[in-house]
């Protein structure tokens, strides 16, 4: 009877719990579930703890299972806005985008840093339909571990706008301001300064780097901008 009675809570601990977590999940975000950052990663294991061992022991109070799971969801919850409105706490919680390959040849120092084998990478680039090294503009191992590839103008897809022109130049927008922030480093490697930068942002009445959210510069010089407090129209729907 012990046994059948055990069970029966087990069943029905099973039953509250999913819908719950579910809920939980969401509240989270599809960041959470879908790209696993390290400390989300690390979120998911503890929650996942606690559901297990709520289930497997009977014996637990089923109430302090319920007040763990709110207390991870709303600390992680309570994390997430603090890196979105502090980037250097955000950069302590998470690996940095790393280049993994630059114009066709593998950066060594790169991937020892992370930890990467040349297997692996080449593994990754051939999921994304890249069998030769050379095509390569640029590969990026992103915070999450996936692999972002950027090929060369040759091996690039033809879109209209490209028909009838010959080969670009490889261009990459390098971002130099993240929410209000000049990125002060990242302009003395463009040879660039303060001076030029808030320059080129009253030529668009700009009036300081406070009213940006991101701007991004080609090789060009010709900055791409995005401001605080702007809404975008025309954003099409997305449902499931």
């Amino acid at each position: 009877m012990d046994i059948l009675m055990d069970s029966l809570k087990v069943i029905g601990r099973i039953i509250t719990i999913l819908p719950f977590l579910l809920f939980l999940g969401l509240y989270m975000g599809k960041r959470s579930i879908g790209e696993l950052p390290v400390f989300d990663f690390m979120v998911v294991l503890v929650l996942g703890s606690v559901v297990g061992a709520d289930i497997a022991d009977p014996q637990i109070d089923h109430i302090h299972t319920v007040v763990a799971m709110i207390a991870i969801g709303l600390l992680q919850k309570l994390l997430v806005t603090a890196k979105l409105r502090n980037r250097r706490l955000g950069k302590m919680m998470t690996f940095e985008p790393t280049a993994v390959v630059y114009k066709g040849e593998f950066l060594p120092e790169n991937l020892r840093r992370i930890n990467y084998s040349i297997d692996s990478i080449l593994q990754m680039l051939r999921e994304k339909d890249v069998f030769h090294v050379k095509d390569v503009g640029i590969a990026i191992v992103e915070a999450n571990g996936k692999l972002s590839v950027s090929l060369t103008p040759e091996k690039q897809t033809v879109k209209v706008s490209d028909l009838n022109l010959s080969a670009r130049q490889m261009d990459y927008e390098i971002p130099i301001i993240l929410d209000g922030e000049i990125q002060t480093v990242i302009l003395k490697r463009l040879k660039k300064d303060k001076d030029w930068l808030r320059e080129e942002l009253e030529k668009q009445q700009i009036r300081g780097e406070s009213e940006i959210f991101y701007a991004g510069v080609n090789s060009k010089g010709e900055l791409n901008l995005t401001l605080k407090g702007r809404g975008i129209s025309g954003v099409p729907p997305i449902f499931h």
